[in-house]
């Protein structure tokens, strides 16, 4: 068995959250188990209602063949990707939990850090 891949998404850009789903459905496709950790902006992609899927990126994307965020968070979701909101990073965006998308876990970088183990980390 494979080693966790735990990613840390910082950034609320639409870029980088992409990619951060990327990664995670890549690694769970081939059997290793995942944790995507978001604190501050990157929190936003774990919302309800993500506002990163009304970027104008995601026609882009649709229109070039690529997959678009709003399919990445689908697999990852069909993939079981283990989805964390950082505690203290909602409270630094203002965001409540209760705003968060089914599934998605609130807990802190312990729990993250204990869910990879001696896995990897990324960095987004």
């Amino acid at each position: 068995m494979s080693a966790p891949l735990g990613i840390l998404l910082l950034s609320g850009e639409h870029d980088r959250a992409h990619y951060a789903l990327v990664l995670a459905t890549g690694a769970a496709a081939i059997g290793r188990d995942v944790v995507v950790f978001a604190s501050n902006a990157g929190c936003r992609l774990f919302l309800a209602d993500p506002p990163l899927l009304s970027d104008g990126r995601e026609a882009l994307l649709a229109a070039r063949g690529v997959a678009t965020l709003a399919t990445l968070l689908d697999a990852a979701a069909e993939l079981g990707i283990r989805r964390i909101a950082c505690e203290a990073g909602l409270r630094a965006e203002g965001i409540e939990p209760p705003s968060l998308a089914a599934g998605v876990e609130v807990a802190g970088i312990v729990t993250f850090l204990a869910a990879v183990g001696e896995g990897q980390i990324a960095t987004l």
